[in-house]
């Protein structure tokens, strides 16, 4: 399971820490041990159920939020590194397993995905959270677990978890308009 999880995730090598990375890793291989979904769905599946017929899979978007996460990281840190410190590593993490717990809220029955009993009252911010915490992953990468999503907007955000949110929406809402 480690194989598949760095091959869905080259994106683990951006991890500079090594044990936060071999953390986001079992993060990842849990996930998949309690999950219906196996590693090469997540090439095949829609990333959100709140888009009929979304064209975009689950690790299309999912990498995408990680390079632009990254990426608006990195730019703050250029011009604006004197005046608002951002851990690098943490979006990175935090990035990469914003959506682990979609492997709890998702089932595939008869080819088709749709939200699982669990899924139904745990969205995946909560057990994605479990999943973390239960692998030692820190606080301030759950944190952006748990506020990534809408249910974040009731909570104070740190810097690194309004990155990964904005990346993330960035990366969702212009298929709404589709």
């Amino acid at each position: 399971m480690r194989e598949a999880v760095q091959e869905l995730w080259p994106e683990l090598d951006w991890i500079g820490d090594r044990e936060l990375r071999e953390k986001v890793t079992q993060t990842w291989i849990r996930a998949f041990e309690l999950s219906p979904l196996e590693p090469q769905d997540l090439n095949e599946i829609p990333f959100t159920l709140l888009v009929p017929d979304c064209p975009a899979t689950f690790m299309e978007h999912k990498r995408c939020v990680v390079h632009i996460a990254r990426k608006a990281a990195e730019s703050m840190q250029e011009f604006l590194g004197k005046a608002l410190k951002i851990d690098l590593d943490t979006v990175i993490a935090g990035a990469i397993l914003a959506d682990v717990g979609k492997l709890l809220e998702y089932e595939k029955v008869d080819g088709e995905v749709r939200q699982s009993d669990r899924g139904k009252s745990l969205r995946h911010p909560f057990t994605g959270v479990s999943l973390a915490m239960d692998c030692g992953v820190p606080d301030e990468v759950s944190h952006i677990i748990a506020a990534h999503a809408a249910e974040g907007d009731l909570v104070k955000r740190s810097t690194e978890a309004y990155i990964v949110h904005h990346a993330d929406f960035m990366s969702f809402l212009p298929f709404k308009n589709l």
